[in-house]
């Protein structure tokens, strides 16, 4: 009995039972610990983002970053798998007779190894142990193989939700989307009394965000359909368009956006903890003074008036200190561009673009 192979084989298979147990059923972030997964993604993501930010085009860069997200899904599977046949490998060799273990018969273990994890074997174990370990190896592969064919489907059912409402942010925020944008569709009548509603629903995407992105982190790196927009850029944009209403006249729309930028700025602040990546306090003024002034004109041209003075500004500021140092370093780490306050200069929503026509009001 070769005792560091048995206790490596049994370390390796732990460690990979584990892992899977917590990424695949556990529905909560674990944390404090070495984890497979996470280990595999912090390896993973740095060159690959080292090289998409390489790549001159952006939207070269955003199709080479799109693929990230499902390949590192079957890196991650395959990872897992090589782990389980090495372990059981390890232990079906420290199981031979002192004497019989070589490296050829290390290599025949490993070959029957692989042929065990999907219930095939050819070579006749002759010891118990062996024969044990077989069916251990056989039941364990399936087991692994069930729980991956049910946790592809869950990922995409909350990708899809996700993408789901940040395409209806477009039509509504532009593309990308920006605060000023929004509330110029919603500040005044009629959408007025609408923003309460779209305020709740952006409430419970935020938190069904974070649910779905502590459960399964792979989330957060998967891209949107459109280069201009993002899971980062939605939430910046509720944000900001809560941090506008919240400074406004109390009624029924300020306390729905108190709820919405508090489960936002929650779910902002524990993906950041989640991805590893530290607020930084001396990031750059996303609205400066310059920018708010021409904030306020663009909204009072649509007959939306914001507070002036020195409390309303103040106010303004300290709820963007909540969450804004927490959008640079998420930025650069995932290089998903962050919307302004303003729109873009000449703005055009996805839905006024295809391949063969723009159209719109200017557009032609």
């Amino acid at each position: 009995m070769h005792v560091a192979a048995f206790v490596a084989g049994i370390f390796l298979l732990l460690l990979a039972a584990v892992d899977i147990f917590e990424t695949v059923v556990l529905p909560r972030r674990v944390a404090g610990r070495f984890r497979l997964t996470r280990f595999f993604y912090r390896t993973t993501w740095t060159p690959w983002s080292a090289i998409a930010r390489r790549v001159g085009s952006k939207r070269q860069r955003e199709t080479f970053l799109s693929v990230y997200g499902p390949l590192s899904l079957l890196a991650l599977l395959g990872v897992w798998i090589a782990s389980v046949i090495v372990a059981f490998t390890l232990l079906r060799w420290a199981s031979l007779a002192d004497g019989s273990a070589s490296d050829s018969s290390f290599a025949l273990e490993l070959y029957s190894s692989a042929l065990s994890f999907v219930g095939l074997e050819e070579v006749v174990q002759h010891n118990p142990a062996g024969r044990v370990l077989m069916v251990l190896e056989s039941v364990f592969g399936f087991g692994v193989l069930a729980l991956v064919i049910g946790y592809f489907p869950v990922l995409y059912q909350a990708f899809s939700r996700r993408e789901a409402n940040i395409s209806l942010l477009d039509a509504r925020a532009g593309s990308p989307p920006s605060a000023a944008e929004l509330m110029r569709h919603y500040g005044a009548p009629p959408g007025l009394a609408a923003l309460p509603a779209l305020l709740h629903d952006w409430e419970r995407w935020a938190a069904e965000l974070l649910e779905s992105h502590i459960s399964y982190t792979v989330l957060g790196y998967f891209r949107s359909q459109h280069d201009n927009q993002s899971w980062l850029a939605a939430i910046t944009t509720v944000l900001d368009s809560c941090a506008l209403v919240m400074i406004g006249e109390a009624g029924e729309a300020q306390f729905q956006a108190q709820l919405t930028f508090a489960m936002a700025r929650h779910a902002l602040v524990d993906l950041a903890k989640l991805f590893n990546v530290p607020p930084r306090r001396d990031c750059f003024d996303r609205l400066p003074s310059d920018d708010l002034a021409r904030l306020r004109e663009m909204l009072a041209h649509e007959g939306i008036s914001l507070p002036v003075g020195d409390a309303a500004e103040q106010r303004l500021t300290e709820l963007r200190k909540l969450y804004e140092p927490y959008l640079d370093p998420l930025s650069r780490y995932l290089l998903m561009d962050l919307p302004g306050w303003l729109p873009a200069t000449r703005l055009v929503h996805n839905w006024q673009t295809s391949k063969w026509e723009r159209v719109g009001l200017g557009l032609h």
